[in-house]
């Protein structure tokens, strides 16, 4: 197969980041060994939380976006905590209990917003933290938080980051499916309309379940980020010794 058949006919996805750039600079490598500098790549959200450098990641991915790279950028539940909590006032997403805010540590929005030189930690007052965010935090990042699209399609596959309603149409879900569903979406086990490319959910590997694959491998805890490229009906993960067949378990 040669180069240009792979640029033209290959898509790839990437899961979960959280703020591990050096994990994503290493993926990035590997796509474009396979299909080249101008290969069609979409990231399937949560950039941010966790990981030490959410604001590396974020820059790096506008960069590409201003350099007019193929790249479709989806928006995940830890981008949309992020996007709420820069507005005027801050934003708490209403899937999250009260007690469990963003800057939690569990969460991780505190690491993101470190990436940004703000220390959240130790402080009583949430009005002072949000102060300095909202000096700290270009506009660009918060922009670009703004734009993420929830979803994308390609052919036979429909890119998200959560999941989504089954026998919901495609184009009628909403938001809070799209980046936050696990109950009723895992279970599912008829075909969707088209293949389910997602992440949210963390599983050792990427898996294959036949109507949906999961892209999520873990770098929220520090573990290897996972890519995957999809061409003919077939799909494949990436590695440093290049593609792993991925077939229905």
């Amino acid at each position: 197969m040669t180069s240009e058949t792979k640029k033209s006919g290959s898509i790839y996805a990437i899961g979960d980041i959280h703020g591990q750039l050096a994990e994503l600079h290493r993926v990035l490598d590997l796509i474009e060994k396979d299909g080249g500098k101008d290969a069609q790549i979409v990231f399937l959200g949560d950039y941010t939380d966790r990981g030490t450098d959410s604001c590396g990641v974020i820059d790096l991915l506008i960069e590409g976006k201003n350099t007019g790279r193929n790249w479709t950028f989806i928006k995940g539940n830890h981008d949309h905590m992020f996007e709420l909590f820069m507005q005027s006032p801050p934003q708490h997403d209403p899937q999250i209990i009260t007690e469990l805010y963003w800057l939690h540590p569990r969460l991780g929005g505190d690491t993101t917003l470190a990436s940004y030189g703000v220390i959240s930690t130790g402080r009583t007052r949430l009005m002072d933290t949000h102060a300095e965010a909202l000096a700290a935090v270009p506009q660009a990042h918060v922009d670009f938080l703004k734009e993420l699209s929830l979803s994308y399609t390609h052919k036979d596959l429909f890119f998200c980051h959560a999941g989504v309603r089954p026998e919901v149409p495609l184009d009628q879900q909403n938001l809070e499916d799209l980046i936050w569903i696990r109950k009723g979406f895992h279970e599912y086990t008829a075909a969707h309309p088209k293949m389910i490319v997602h992440g949210h959910t963390i599983v050792e590997e990427a898996t294959h379940y036949g109507n949906r694959i999961n892209l999520d491998t873990g770098a929220g805890k520090f573990k290897p980020l996972t890519t995957a490229v999809f061409e003919g009906g077939k799909a494949w993960t990436l590695s440093e010794t290049g593609r792993k067949k991925l077939t229905a378990a």
